[in-house]
């Protein structure tokens, strides 16, 4: 599960989103079966290598989302490694270097986003990794709508460098 807290930044608050190392799986259709009627965000990263963004590298290539339990989490890390989802990049870099991936569950993401639609929360998370790495995730064809931003007061922000330290290279 995830993890998630308040920090205090002078005299301010402030929510920090962290993943869970006990929540890496590799990419397998073993681990995908675990997570079949889960809905949330996904992370899919390179095992060995990080793909040099213009701000910073990172080894995270795609987020995505799941909006129902019938296109759950896991089928959706299905679609992707079958190659039904048309993204041949996941394919690509998973036949090539091997990938990893964890979620975030949208029982989570609601105590912290305050919103019943998933793909609001997808827009914050790209949108977010844009400002932090200079471009979406390299795997990603489409950015999320700016329309679609949850309106917060206060803005949780994403370890992003979990993924970096995760990364085996």
């Amino acid at each position: 599960m995830p993890d998630g807290g308040w920090i205090r930044r002078g005299l301010e608050l402030a929510m920090i989103i962290r993943f869970n190392k006990k929540s890496l799986y590799k990419f397998n259709t073993n681990n995908f079966a675990v997570l079949s009627g889960y809905t949330g965000l996904y992370f899919i990263f390179l095992d060995n290598l990080l793909i040099p963004y213009p701000y910073n590298s990172s080894p995270l290539i795609y987020i995505g989302m799941s909006e129902s339990s019938l296109n759950s989490i896991g089928n959706r890390l299905k679609d992707h490694l079958s190659g039904r989802s048309n993204n041949q990049g996941i394919k690509g870099y998973y036949q090539k270097w091997g990938l990893s991936f964890t979620y975030l569950d949208y029982e989570f993401l609601k105590h912290v986003f305050s919103t019943i639609r998933i793909e609001p929360i997808e827009t914050y998370f790209l949108e977010d990794f844009a400002q932090e790495y200079g471009t979406y995730p390299i795997c990603n064809n489409k950015r999320g709508f700016a329309e679609n931003m949850p309106n917060l007061s206060q803005k949780p922000q994403i370890e992003w460098r979990f993924f970096e330290e995760s990364n085996d290279k």
